[in-house]
């Protein structure tokens, strides 16, 4: 007989309950059936920790006497977004320190948040009437903050492309280290314990659903940006307290050539209503298809190496064209499993209810690349799109620069960097066209177009 999330929570209330991890669902599902195990068990708990690059948090600093309009915000040398109000601002996980050779970003600062670590707060302003002070220096902890709302656009994907490398170098991605000649093959994801595999039509996931985020309660917010239901890679827009967030399940970590990232333990508890879902959370690692794809060649479309599933790539070894590659997992399936467990255990306790979505995820909803259009500049000609000849701005002429670095030392807004080799490199998009560094460079290879 159907049961009603209502009559489940009516459960978890009287501590009378049946939760299982989602991982032990499919040995239950092929012992009883569904309508059975449908009978038998209440609550299935999913469960992944992995790298969730869209990651961040809105962050309220409340307001300083006399009072500032935050334009540009760092913490610990990080920046963050203060484009959205006075003392309002969102730090990515990806952000980097434009400190030279350290291996911090939004990520680091948000983990040492969560940890009780102080970091220090600088905040600058052009001064109002009504908020008059310009500069601010200070430490802050996360107790300090009026507001830290984790707020991540696109996290736990249903399933998640597979890499190799087919090149003679090994490269660096946002999959790991790729080993050259097919050397090896990373993958992420949580197979039969991911979320959304265990619930792939979206009957119990949607607008609202409460889950385990970074050990605390979050929601739901929407559908991820990129969300591929189509592909079988649907994504979730979530959002969480991160005062009430623990470091076990919330990590900073980087990855070598590409960048930061934020692991985050993600956890969606699936009512079992009725023997549908008892037969979709039964689910096994080797019912998940996943797709190796060779990074080597430089296209958003890549090509395919194979077809494969999730039980062969955590069996540690795949077969690419009569050759056995080793394969290893990106994400942790010891968190995974202690996300789910730490869920089934608050269930069991009574501390944590399900709630019924308000809007389910869409099924239609399609993924498309972006259309590059030819752009012209000021005097109607076409700008090159993969040199960014014409763009107006800053412009560096490489054959004049010889890196001396005289411009590091005017440029206020941080626009140029030196490498450990002593080059000089420089990101015209933060350029505030102020011409110090065009007016002092001895070498005349600096210019501004278009200011």
């Amino acid at each position: 007989m159907p049961k009603t999330i209502e009559q489940i929570n009516e459960k978890i209330a009287r501590k009378a309950v049946r939760v299982v991890r989602a991982d032990q669902m499919t040995e239950i599902v092929r012992d009883l059936g569904p309508d059975q195990a449908a009978e038998q068990v209440d609550v299935v708990t999913t469960g992944t920790f992995g790298a969730m690059c869209s990651s961040g948090a809105w962050l309220n600093f409340g307001h300083a006497d006399p009072p500032i309009k935050m334009t540009r915000v760092w913490l610990n040398d990080v920046e963050l977004y203060a484009g959205a109000a006075a003392v309002d601002a969102y730090l990515g996980a990806t952000q980097a320190t434009r400190r030279l050779g350290r291996d911090y970003g939004g990520a680091h600062v948000l983990e040492d948040l969560v940890s009780g670590k102080e970091v220090v707060l600088r905040a600058v302003s052009y001064g109002t009437d009504c908020y008059p002070r310009k500069r601010i220096l200070t430490r802050v902890t996360l107790d300090d903050l009026n507001t830290a709302l984790l707020a991540n656009p696109r996290n736990g994907y249903q399933r998640y492309g597979a890499a190799a490398n087919s090149s003679v170098r090994p490269i660096r991605t946002y999959m790991g280290t790729l080993s050259p000649k097919l050397g090896n093959v990373t993958y992420s994801g949580a197979g039969s314990l991911s979320p959304l595999s265990n619930d792939p039509e979206y009957r119990t996931i949607g607008l609202g659903t409460r889950i385990f985020l970074g050990g605390a309660e979050g929601y739901v917010t929407g559908p991820g940006t990129q969300h591929n239901p189509k592909g079988r890679m649907g994504t979730l827009a979530v959002q969480g307290d991160l005062k009430r967030m623990s470091a076990e399940f919330l990590r900073a970590a980087s990855f070598p050539g590409y960048g930061f990232t934020l692991y985050i333990g993600l956890g969606i508890p699936i009512p079992i209503l009725d023997a549908d879902l008892a037969r979709r959370t039964a689910v096994s690692d080797a019912e998940i298809p996943a797709t190796v794809y060779d990074y080597g060649v430089a296209s958003n479309n890549r090509p395919v190496l194979l077809e494969t599933n999730y039980a062969e790539l955590k069996s540690g070894r795949v077969t690419i064209d009569g050759r056995a590659v080793p394969s290893s997992p990106l994400s942790s399936f010891v968190l995974a499993q202690r996300v789910a467990d730490e869920l089934k255990r608050r269930i069991e306790k009574g501390a944590f209810t399900l709630t019924a979505p308000v809007e389910r995820l869409p099924l239609a909803a399609s993924v498309k690349p972006l259309a590059v259009r030819q752009v012209e500049n000021s005097e109607g000609r076409a700008i090159d799109n993969a040199s960014g000849s014409g763009v107006s701005g800053l412009r560096r002429d490489g054959n004049r620069c010889i890196h001396c670095g005289h411009c590091l030392t005017l440029c206020p807004e941080g626009v140029f960097s030196r490498a450990e080799d002593w080059t000089i490199s420089a990101e015209p998009g933060l350029c505030s066209f102020c011409s110090l560094c065009v007016a002092a460079c001895p070498l005349k290879a600096l210019s501004l177009s278009g200011a």
